[in-house]
Order: C-alpha cells, then structure tokens, then sequence
C-alpha cells in the first residue's frame, strides 16, 4: 500500500487539500475520527532532561567554580564554567502527560 492511501484511511485532516481520496465533506468530521490499525496516543509521556549531575551528584542546568585569579597583586574571586565530567539527566516523566507537538488539532477555549 502506498502512503497516500494510507493517509486517507487514517486520521490526516489535510488529506482532502492534498488531493487524497476523502471527499470534501468528510474532512469536518475526521478530526474527530480515531485511526483505524496502530493507534497512536496524543501525548507525550517522557522528554529527555536538560539537567546534568557532576561528581558530586548535584543537579543542575550548569555548573561554576570559583577560581583565584591574582592581577597586579590583588586577589580576585572569577567563577568558570565546567563543561567536563558532568552526566546527562536522562529520562524525565512528565506529570501530567503532554499533547504532542504534531498532534493535527487546534485547542481554544470558549
């Protein structure tokens, strides 16, 4: 089966614009119709975290040290970014699930 025809049956709503094999009318009711074959949920349940851990174990966006730098006699506290030895949060669930972003349906409130 090719991917047009497979688009026709399933939920697209914009198989009718495309010159697909669903008629005019029934693009209104389509969004409303759940696919036939693998259904697919709307939501997205898990992302991947944008955090890392250092050695320490600690958890954050980005890590600093503090670092002595000596200009012209005096003592000066610099912070420098650490971009090395820092571990990726991984996988975050999320609480509540979210409706994925390619999902073909405009939410409003009334």
């Amino acid at each position: 089966m090719g991917a047009s025809g497979s688009k026709a049956r399933g939920l697209w709503p914009f198989a009718s614009a495309a010159g697909g094999g669903v008629p005019e009318t029934a693009g209104a009711e389509q969004a409303l119709v759940r696919p036939r074959g693998r259904g697919v949920p709307p939501f997205v349940f898990t992302r991947r975290g944008s955090m890392f851990y250092d050695e320490d174990g600690d958890l954050a966006h980005e890590f600093y040290e503090e670092t002595i730098v000596t200009k012209n006699g005096q003592k000066r506290a610099k912070l420098r970014r650490v971009y090395k030895n820092l571990i990726p949060q991984g996988i975050v669930k999320l609480d509540p699930p979210r409706i994925h972003v390619d999902f073909p349906v405009i939410l409003y409130e009334v």
